[in-house]
């Protein structure tokens, strides 16, 4: 029996506002309420709310027998709650379904572990608590922000009481395996490594509506002729993708919804084919081997590493700005300030500040609020001079 395991990621930061120098000392809003709120509203109506509907129709129409898990994390659940309501209330009428997992990840999707393991396990029990607050949901599987993984993440997460973590099936990790199958991470003989079919999500995520593939169109009974060829050659199909594929990403008149529609029926023809939520995995399916991975890799651009966040001076310099306040934040015991510095932690901001060129490049600009590179670093540093500012205050006030 073949498992498709479907994961999707949903996350909205919250983007600076264009903050220029003479902004310092004047102005401590330092987010763009008005963009974040358009934002948020155009890929609810576009996206969450009409999959949401989609998806709960197919699981009751499936009887169970459909699948599927998310991260939602702590900054889009915030945006949720503060612009539409409804759109988080459709999340909880799938989980209520009990077909549904919610996934484990940083609160403030950021790349904490890079920098401060305190704050990575503060930010993960932070959403964790989350999670069971607004979902009455105890997670069990965990995923980091943008798939970022190496072995002694595994170990940390491990040492959480996770049983079950997501990774990047990337060629020069995979060597000669196959994401098809289940492993451990290095020394954590215990715990479940679902490594990501990045052919077979990229072939919806990415290339479904482009006219030149060789693959388009891209029907729901082709999808399922292609994930059919693997029974008797694998355990698991595991389709990791942004949640925005759906309607954001792949437009309505696309297709796409209909390709949705009509593919846990394609798939479910074949007998021996079924979907799974990650953590069901390691109870049906035996590790086949170790997965020894030393360096960081992630789903992100061609190189599938940290380079789309760490790749140039600009983002180098913002992390070692941002994490450097760590002590100072803390001793001031702002909760408001403490916050505020885990917001500027999300990964986006230095996502924004990537110089690549080519097919990467132009997918960094498609995400970007900012005219350039330069114009996001520009604005974020202009947010921490006046932030440092402020935390300095604070904590001389405290300690006075």
């Amino acid at each position: 029996m073949v498992s498709i395991i479907f994961y999707f990621q949903v996350h909205q930061p919250f983007r600076l506002k264009n903050y220029n120098f003479f902004d310092i000392g004047k102005d401590t809003l330092y987010f763009d309420d008005v963009k974040n709120r358009e934002v948020l509203l155009k890929v609810a109506q576009k996206c969450y709310l009409p999959t949401n509907k989609l998806l709960l129709s197919l699981i009751k129409q499936h009887e169970g027998r459909f699948k599927l898990s998310f991260s939602i994390t702590g900054t889009v659940i915030e945006q949720f709650k503060e612009y539409a309501p409804e759109v988080l209330d459709s999340f909880k009428a799938l989980v209520d379904t009990g077909c549904v997992e919610i996934l484990s990840e940083t609160f403030y999707h950021s790349l904490a572990f890079l920098y401060s393991k305190s704050e990575f396990i503060e930010q993960v029990l932070a959403h964790k608590e989350l999670i069971r607050k607004e979902f009455s949901y105890e997670t069990k599987t965990f995923r980091n922000t943008e798939l970022i993984y190496n072995n002694a993440l595994a170990r940390t997460v491990n040492d959480l009481g996770f049983k079950t973590i997501l990774a990047e099936g990337a060629d020069h990790v995979m060597d000669w395996r196959s994401p098809n199958y289940l492993y451990s991470p290095k020394d954590c003989p215990e715990m479940t490594l679902l490594t990501k079919n990045y052919q077979l999500s990229d072939d919806i995520a990415f290339r479904f509506s482009n006219q030149s593939w060789e693959g388009y169109p891209l029907t729901s009974e082709k999808f399922a002729g292609w994930t059919h060829q693997f029974a008797g050659n694998g355990d698991v199909i595991n389709l990791f993708m942004d949640y925005e594929t759906f309607g954001e990403h792949q437009w309505k008149d696309t297709g796409i919804f209909n390709f949705l529609e009509h593919l846990p029926s394609s798939i479910l023809r074949h007998s021996d084919f079924q979907f799974l939520m990650p953590h069901e995995a390691g109870d049906q399916y035996s590790s086949v081997g170790e997965l020894d991975v030393h360096h960081f890799i992630s789903w992100a651009d061609e190189e599938r590493d940290l380079s789309a966040w760490r790749s140039n001076p600009l983002q180098f310099h913002a992390f070692q700005r941002i994490y450097a306040l760590e002590q100072h934040v803390m001793k001031s015991q702002d909760i408001e300030l403490i916050h505020m510095w885990r917001l500027l932690q999300t990964s986006d901001h230095f996502y924004y500040m990537c110089t690549k060129f080519a097919a990467d490049g132009d997918v960094h600009k498609y995400f970007s609020p900012y005219g350039s590179p330069y114009d996001a670093y520009i604005a974020f540093q202009n947010v921490l001079a006046d932030f440092e500012t402020r935390v300095a205050n604070k904590v001389v006030s405290y300690c006075g």
